[in-house]
């Protein structure tokens, strides 16, 4: 039988926490006491949970269980390999393969743009280590998680940066990160970066292009819908805590 929930190692060691995750997107009333015998079981700490919000009865019971509601998850997608891609960059604008000079950049610009996701809104996870952990995050992308790492530069300055996943099995992409420094948003340079990627994903035989983004990431999700991507599903992450955290949620 397969377990309610599934430990997370990576997240789990870099919280200094026990975090799970829940396997499925809805609840019961039987499966709620499953999930919380298993996690008192393996000492979690922290359960994410991300959630069909078609079912009602699955919101009401995670709120009537205290999972806290963090996160607005809007996937978006791409499948049209036949259309013509903008081929438009601001003049002063160069798109690129990461180098390794380029790290140090754009791991300081990812450690503070991600201030939309769901670490940021629980307020149970330390500032300083959310910070860390997109740096990690895009550290990690470039040192081979991710199978390619565009970087827009500016007068030979990293600006932005997005990362791609090849599922070629499949003949699908997905794009993991994407970030403009703070500095450098409102020219295109967002777009820019999504439709390299995507020439990118077509070069490499991907025939679909994924990305997740918040749902209050209104100029992530513009830029996605500007170059043809079209939402196809919505989800709620949630959060529930097993171990105090210092503020005055009810856990």
């Amino acid at each position: 039988m397969t377990d309610p929930c599934q430990f997370l190692p990576w997240d789990s060691n870099f919280f200094d926490l026990r975090i799970a995750r829940v396997n499925g997107n809805q609840l019961s009333d039987d499966f709620i006491k499953v999930i919380v015998s298993w996690c008192e079981q393996n000492q979690i700490d922290c359960l994410y949970f991300l959630a069909n919000p078609q079912d009602i009865h699955t919101v009401k019971l995670a709120e009537d269980h205290h999972f806290h509601l963090v996160d607005i998850r809007v996937t978006q997608a791409w499948n049209n390999p036949e259309a013509s891609i903008d081929q438009g960059i601001p003049r002063y604008v160069s798109i690129r393969p990461y180098v390794s000079q380029d790290l140090p950049d754009i791991r300081k610009i990812a450690s503070k743009i991600f201030v939309f996701t769901r670490f940021y809104s629980d307020p149970c996870f330390p500032r300083e280590r959310v910070e860390r952990f997109y740096d990690t995050w895009i550290k990690n992308s470039c040192e081979g998680y991710a199978d390619q790492v565009l970087i827009a530069q500016v007068d030979h300055l990293p600006v932005g940066f997005i990362t791609c996943h090849n599922k070629p099995n499949l003949k699908e992409g997905e794009i993991g990160l994407i970030g403009v420094s703070e500095g450098s948003r409102g020219q295109g340079i967002g777009k820019s970066l999504v439709n390299a990627a995507l020439h990118w994903f077509i070069e490499h035989g991907s025939q679909k292009v994924t990305i997740g983004t918040q749902g209050t990431n209104i100029p992530g999700l513009t830029v996605c819908q500007r170059v043809g991507f079209c939402t196809s599903s919505v989800q709620l992450w949630y959060h529930k805590w097993f171990k105090p955290c210092g503020t005055d949620l009810i856990l």
